[in-house]
C-alpha cells in the first residue's frame, strides 16, 4: 500500500517523487488529488493507467500562481481574470484556451486546458517546491467516490502509487466549480461550493453572462451520468417525501449543507464498508451548494 507522508519532510519526498515521474497523492481543500508534474507526459499518462480513466478526459491542471496561469493559457478575459481575482486561492476552476506547448495528453487532445489555484497549503508548497504545476485528478479509481483524506487514497490504490501527502481532512468535501471560459457565454460545467449566484454576480459587473446548461462532449471531470458512485444502490428522495421503512440507512443531505459536502464521501464510502447493499438519500433543495450535492448524488445514485 502507498506511504502515507506528513510534514516538510513529506512535501520534499512527495516533488522528489514528481521529479523522478512517479505519480502521488496530493491534499487539495475539495478532494484528494492524484499528482504527475505537467512536463512529463509518461507521468501524464500514468495517472489514466492507475484511474482507469478515459484519455479523452482532460485533468484539472493546479498551479501556485497567477503567473503560472498565464503561462498555460491565451487570452484569458478580462472577466475570467476578475473571477479568479475574487475567488483564487480556491475551490474554482476555469476551462480557457491552452498555450500551444501545454501537452494535450493533460488537455485530453483539447485545445483548452482546467486551471486551478488550490487553497490547500501543502498543495501550494509541493507546486512551488517542484517549480511546475501539477496535473492532479481525484486520487481514486475512475467514477467511483472521491477521496478526502489521506487513508482513502492509500486503499483505494494501493500499490499503484507509492506516496501520499496527509494534508489531513479536505475542509470543503466536494469537488471544484468548473466553469468553462472557452465558449461564450462561459458556462459551468460542474457545481462546487462556489456557487452559480456567486458566479454570476461577479461576471455581471464586467458585463458577461453566465449559463448553466452545458453540453456536448465532456470537457471537463465530473460530466459523465454516473460518477462520484459506491457499490451500494442509492435511491433518491427530496426532503418532506415519505421515507420507506424497509430496514435500509437513511442519510439525509438537506440540512447544514457546508458540513453535509465536508462529509459526503466519507458517509457513502462507510456504506461499503459495512457491506450496505442499499440506502436512501434524502437531497437538499436545488439552491446554492444544494445544487452540488444534488450533482454529486445524482451521479452516484445513476445506472442502478
Amino acid at each position: 500500500m502507498a506511504h502515507i507522508v506528513s510534514g516538510d519532510s513529506g512535501v520534499h519526498d512527495v516533488v522528489e517523487a514528481l521529479r523522478r515521474g512517479d505519480v502521488v497523492g496530493f491534499p487539495t481543500e475539495t478532494v484528494y488529488g492524484l499528482a504527475a508534474d505537467i512536463r512529463n507526459e509518461a507521468a501524464l499518462q500514468r495517472i489514466f493507467s492507475v484511474k482507469g480513466r478515459p484519455t479523452s478526459h482532460p485533468l484539472i491542471v493546479h498551479i501556485a500562481d497567477f503567473d503560472q496561469l498565464h503561462d498555460l493559457a491565451v487570452g484569458v478575459s478580462p472577466a475570467c481574470l476578475a473571477l479568479l481575482e475574487i475567488c483564487w486561492p480556491g475551490p474554482l476552476t476555469v476551462v480557457v484556451s491552452a498555450a500551444p506547448h501545454v501537452s494535450r495528453v493533460c488537455t485530453g487532445g483539447r485545445d483548452s486546458v482546467a486551471v486551478r489555484l488550490p487553497a490547500h497549503p501543502l498543495a501550494q508548497m509541493v507546486i512551488r517546491e517542484l517549480g511546475a504545476p501539477v496535473a492532479a485528478p481525484s486520487a481514486n479509481r475512475f467514477g467511483h467516490v472521491s477521496p478526502t483524506s489521506a487513508l482513502h487514497v492509500a486503499n483505494d490504490l494501493g500499490d499503484d502509487i507509492t506516496l501520499v501527502l496527509d494534508g489531513g481532512p479536505c475542509a470543503v468535501g466536494v469537488e471544484s466549480s468548473i466553469v468553462d471560459f472557452s465558449v461564450t457565454p462561459p458556462e459551468i460545467l460542474r457545481p462546487g461550493s462556489i456557487t452559480a449566484e456567486e458566479i454570476r454576480a461577479i461576471l455581471s459587473h464586467h458585463g458577461t453572462d453566465l449559463s448553466t446548461s452545458s453540453h456536448g462532449p465532456s470537457r471537463a471531470p465530473g460530466m459523465m451520468d454516473r460518477h462520484y458512485a459506491p457499490r451500494a444502490r442509492l435511491v433518491l428522495h427530496e426532503a418532506g417525501d415519505p421515507l420507506p421503512v424497509d430496514g435500509a440507512p437513511i442519510l439525509r443531505f438537506d440540512t447544514n449543507l457546508v458540513d453535509a459536502a465536508r462529509h459526503l464521501y466519507e458517509r457513502l464510502r462507510e456504506l461499503d464498508a459495512r457491506n450496505i447493499p442499499l440506502a436512501h438519500v434524502v437531497l437538499p433543495t436545488p439552491s446554492g451548494l444544494g445544487f452540488a450535492l444534488r450533482d454529486r448524488l445524482s451521479k452516484a445514485a445513476a445506472g442502478l
